[in-house]
């Protein structure tokens, strides 16, 4: 299922009264500071799009929009054909799931409870969850590699056990798509080879679509088909990961000197950073 995006402006500073009603006259706002630009991405069915740039270039505001969390001033965002602004947060989220730099439940639910909340979606109001969704968040378990954690309280785990169940619950959501803002974010070495396993599993197995913020540069070169690349709101490039990502983008990015060439061991490209331009 393609998810696409159409021009995209976002600020967080303009005026919020303007998100149905379009731009005032001229086309746009006067004193707003944009996060996103004028930003086009189009993400193919069963791909894996990585989304790279510095601190603040607009990566975690371009997923909300995507997931339909914030509504874009300017532009649009369609799932296959149809517009995100005119779906229900509850269609939207039987579609797409997230999966968030950090989560913090503010109770002491269980791994089996956390990853249930996925099937809130589909669920009628006030309906509780039945065998069938029981048996849709076990399987995400163990796709996830978490079955033997189902009853341990959610906050005694490990940072990779938490976001393993985390990816577990957004599983269970049943999503033709995946968004992943920042998935290896303080995590070991360790961890985070192993959830940047779990994620190319889940691409190729499950063909479940994913977009992926990130400031690893090599867990990006291992995993994603696609690349765009960010910058100050606006797109620098976008395209597949072995033209997109070299020295040069990455100087243009970060203002780093490194070294890009294909690693034989790994199978990908690998970045090391030399030094500051």
């Amino acid at each position: 299922m393609t998810l696409s995006a159409d021009r995209l402006s976002y600020s967080y500073s303009g005026p919020r009264n303007h998100v149905r009603q379009g731009p005032p006259e001229g086309g746009h706002y006067d004193g707003a500071e944009f996060a996103l630009r004028d930003v086009s991405v189009s993400v193919a069915p069963g791909s894996l799009t990585g989304l790279l740039g510095p601190n603040g270039c607009g990566k975690t505001t371009l997923l909300k929009l995507l997931a339909g969390v914030l509504k874009p001033e300017l532009g649009s965002v369609r799932l296959k054909e149809r517009e995100l602004r005119v779906l229900s947060a509850r269609a939207i989220a039987q579609q797409i799931a997230v999966v968030p730099q950090e989560t913090h439940p503010a109770f002491e639910f269980t791994v089996l409870e956390m990853v249930l909340m996925g099937r809130h979606p589909h669920l009628g109001a006030f309906q509780l969850e039945g065998p069938d969704d029981l048996a849709i968040a076990r399987e995400a378990l163990v796709a996830t590699g978490t079955a033997h954690l189902a009853s341990r309280s959610y906050t005694t785990l490990s940072g990779g056990e938490k976001q393993r169940v985390v990816i577990a619950s957004a599983l269970a959501q049943k999503p033709k798509v995946l968004l992943l803002d920042e998935p290896t974010a303080s995590l070991d070495l360790g961890y985070q080879l192993e959830i940047a396993s779990l994620l190319k599993e889940l691409n190729r197995e499950r063909r479940v679509t994913m977009v992926l913020a990130t400031h690893d540069l090599n867990l990006a070169a291992s995993l994603c088909d696609t690349l765009v690349l960010l910058r100050e709101g606006h797109v620098l490039m976008q395209g597949p990961t072995n033209e997109v990502l070299t020295s040069a983008t990455v100087q243009q990015l970060y203002g780093v000197i490194a070294d890009v060439s294909f690693h034989e061991r790994a199978g990908h490209v690998t970045v090391i950073p030399v030094r500051r331009q």
